[in-house]
């Protein structure tokens, strides 16, 4: 280990994690030893031709407890960038009660309504609604997005991976098609990726090309039955500094034309530290702030007749300045 790198780790009180259930960026691509693989890296020129780009994220939050069940809220933003100008919409904040009594109701009405499907799938557990709430809002929107625009490139928050509970793959795949049709692109970033190559992270490597470029990857396979890749991976190093991204790219789409959408993405918004404006406009239009938490708090206690009550910090009770982590 002499002469590595080691980064601390930071614990972030805030993330709404799935834990438990397998979801898209759980599931990494594999490079079998036995297997051929290659790095290329393909250096990237900006084109400036008109296009729209359209960027979508959704977030959710958990809002308190109650006697029978759990509060949360959802939020989705899409966020236009045309003839140099921003616009967005928000969606939301829709507010939730679920409990055990109501949780498979509230599920399948809503996968009822965004897919257009009365087939019934198993009800997650209560602790799983929050995230599989906010998974169906933005497979939604999405869809929306992706049946609306014309000659556009799509950004989405994650990857192109298929076939785990939040992504069925007959569903992302008809996503894709629906994009296609009418002559758009979907990019997939990842914010966090666990791509590995012979131990060395992706994201690593990239850095020894000039930006902007893509490392493009090949040679990977999945251990895992049902998962799909439905997207060519790359990792993007866009612009200079230390960031760099996973890039999931609609693998249907000519690669030629992938690449070509990359470089009007260059040539038509704004890349800070390798990040597009518009999908980090989406991701901070649609994360609640604190003042929020405690306006939506508020509004359902004078709503619904609730009395808000401070529940025991049963760590704090126990351990004193020990009691730190998540209340179970």
């Amino acid at each position: 280990m002499t002469g590595e790198y080691f980064q601390p780790y930071e614990d972030d009180d805030h993330h709404s994690g799935d834990a438990g259930e397998e979801t898209s960026e759980d599931v990494v691509p594999v490079f079998l030893p036995h297997n051929p693989h290659t790095l290329q890296s393909i250096p990237l020129k900006p084109l400036f031709n008109h296009t729209t780009i359209v960027a979508i994220d959704v977030s959710n939050i958990k809002l308190g407890e109650t006697e029978t069940g759990t509060l949360c809220a959802v939020r989705g933003a899409i966020i236009w960038k045309e003839k140099s100008r921003y616009k967005y919409l928000r969606l939301g904040p829709f507010p939730f009660h679920v409990t055990e009594e109501n949780k498979r109701e509230i599920y399948h009405l809503l996968r009822q309504y965004y897919f257009d499907t009365s087939k019934e799938a198993n009800t997650p557990s209560l602790v799983h609604m929050q995230a599989r709430i906010s998974s169906l809002l933005e497979r939604w929107i999405q869809t929306i997005i992706c049946s609306s625009s014309q000659n556009a490139i799509i950004l989405w928050d994650g990857s192109l991976t298929a076939g785990t509970i939040d992504s069925p793959a007959n569903m992302v795949s008809q996503l894709l098609e629906t994009a296609r049709t009418r002559h758009n692109t979907v990019l997939a970033f990842s914010k966090m990726t666990r791509l590995r190559l012979r131990g060395h992270r992706l994201t690593d490597l990239v850095g020894k090309s000039p930006p902007p470029c893509l490392l493009e990857i090949e040679g990977f396979h999945v251990l895992s039955g049902p998962v799909r890749f439905l997207g060519n991976i790359y990792v993007a190093k866009l612009t200079e500094g230390s960031c760099s991204f996973r890039l999931d790219i609609d693998r249907k789409v000519p690669r030629e034309r992938g690449l070509e959408a990359i470089q009007r993405l260059l040539g038509n918004d704004l890349i800070l530290q390798s990040y597009p404006e518009t999908l980090r406009l989406a991701h901070i239009y649609s994360t609640f702030t604190a003042n929020e938490v405690i306006g939506i708090q508020r509004f359902i206690a004078q709503q619904c007749g609730l009395k808000i009550v401070t529940r025991p910090n049963i760590r704090r009770i126990l351990f004193g300045p020990f009691g730190k982590g998540p209340e179970g």
